[in-house]
Order: structure tokens, then sequence, then C-alpha cells
């Protein structure tokens, strides 16, 4: 038999305020993306009109056939996942084998890099000095802009680190025994037991990668070397959206306006990465809460 325990009215007057706030963030949050998926799919010049908040009120296609017509949005595209699935696992590995070196406590001046990191963490050279770096490397106008300078993270090190030394020590004295060395030991058994921070860095940095658009504005000057949430952040400019409608076929910008086209192109742009996302948080949320917890 189980017993309820009967709740004062204070608990439910708590339980119920409680429930009203949650639903008045998940409200506020999930709108303003309803709000542009719902103009997205409603015709531009009746959007124009307003009053469109919960459902289109003309519905039309003719704001994403604009964008994908417009010239350079798949070559954009195309930057954009090449540079996803380029730089995660550059990233993944790089930083990944340099966390295992500084987890080994024979390391000489193992902590003196551990301080060195954690400065660059807040301190940095600024913009203009990283520009010139950029261009003495050689990396302006140039695909590996997007991968070297991304390929480690400190604070992506201090997430695989507290991983690390969760694994116990008898899997690496076993593989040692067996003749294993360390590139061995960290490719067979290291990875292989720590998928779930190996996935959750992927997922940080794969968004981070989806969503760069100040690396294609800076240090980007090809159009064809441009990522798609530059070509957004362009779409977003007045005189963007302006140049794409007129390239558009007359027939096609009598119902598309600037800000459908801006919409439109938000959705196109963000789709793929919000559709990534659930399959991957199961790690992300395994990742964190496995090197916070004892015994």
């Amino acid at each position: 038999m189980f017993s309820l325990k009967r709740q004062t009215p204070g608990e439910v007057a708590f339980g119920i305020l409680n429930g009203l706030l949650m639903l008045i963030i998940c409200f506020l949050t999930l709108y303003p993306i309803w709000y542009v998926l719902v103009n997205a799919f409603n015709d531009g010049a009746d959007a124009m009109r307003g009053g469109i908040y919960w459902i289109p009120r003309e519905f039309s296609l003719e704001n994403f056939r604009a964008v994908f017509r417009s010239e350079g949005i798949m070559t954009a595209m195309g930057v954009t996942v090449a540079k996803t699935l380029v730089g995660v696992p550059v990233h993944v590995l790089f930083t990944a084998m340099v966390a295992y070196a500084v987890s080994r406590r024979e390391l000489i001046g193992r902590n003196l890099y551990m301080i060195i990191g954690t400065i660059t963490m807040f301190f940095g050279g600024g913009l203009i000095p990283y520009y010139l770096l950029i261009r003495d490397l050689g990396l302006l106008d140039n695909f590996l802009v997007y991968i070297i300078p991304a390929a480690f993270s400190f604070f992506d090190l201090i997430i695989f680190l507290s991983f690390f030394r969760e694994i116990p020590a008898g899997l690496e004295e076993a593989a040692r025994i067996d003749g294993a060395n360390d590139l061995t030991i960290f490719t067979r058994v290291i990875i292989p037991v720590s998928m779930p921070v190996v996935a959750t860095i992927a997922l940080f940095h794969g968004v981070y990668q989806w969503n760069d658009y100040f690396t294609g504005m800076i240090y980007i000057n090809n159009t064809d070397l441009q990522p798609i949430q530059t070509f957004l952040y362009r779409v977003v400019a007045q005189s963007s959206s302006n140049q794409m409608l007129g390239a558009m076929p007359s027939g096609v910008t009598q119902t598309v306006t600037s800000q459908s086209l801006k919409l439109a192109t938000m959705v196109v742009t963000t789709a793929p990465i919000v559709c990534v996302y659930p399959f991957l948080q199961k790690y992300f949320v395994k990742g964190f809460m496995v090197g916070s917890l004892k015994g």
C-alpha cells in the first residue's frame, strides 16, 4: 500500500506558481522561433500588413524559392558543411590529445601549462594583433582559417581533463602490461571509453562552426569561401537583401519582400543544426554528468 502525503495549501500554491512560471519561460523562449517560421511561410506582400502572430494568413513558399534561387547560397551552405565536417574531428582529436597529455602527472611543466592556458581564457591580444597574425600565417582568404585557429580550446581541454581523471587507472595499467604505448592507449582505450565527452565537445564545436559568421566576415573577402552565416549576415543587412531581390525574376519579387526574405534565410540556415541537436543532447548531458560523480 502506498500512502500519499497530503500537500498543504502553501505547497499547492507554490506548485501552481512554479508551473505557470515555467510555462511563461517556455513561451518566451519558443514564440520568437514560431513567429519567424509563421512569417517565413507567409506571403511576403501580405505580411507587410502585419497582424500575423500564430498561423500564416496566406501560405506561400515563394520566400524559400527566392532564397534557394539567390546567387551564392548553395556555395555558402557547402562551405559551412565542409568546415563543420572537417573542423569538428580536428578540434576534438587535437584537444583530446593535449588534454590526455596534461592529465599525466609525470608530464614536466604540467602546472605551468595549466596556468598559461587559464590566463588565455581571460586575456587576449585583441582583434588587430590577431588579424595581423592570421595575415602573417597566410590564412586570409584561406579555407584553413576556419580550421587551424579553432583546432584547440582550453575550455574544452578542461572538460576533457575532468573526464579523463575519472577513468580507472587500471585500464591504462593493463594496456601497458600488454605492451601498448601512449598512442595506442589513447586511441584504443581512452577515446572509446570517453565517447560521452567526445560527443559533448563535438556538439559544442559543431554548433560553433555552423553558427560562426565573424570569421568569414573579417578574414574572408572571397565570396566563394564565405559560410552560410556570413551570407545570412549580409541578407539581414538591407543592401544585401535588395541585391538578392534584384537578382530574382520579376514574377518572384512581386510577393517576396526584404523582410520575408530575411526570415526565410534564417529558417534555412538554422534548420540543419536544430534538427541535429536533439540527437546529440543525451550525450551532451551525460558528458557533463559523468565527470561530476564520484564512486
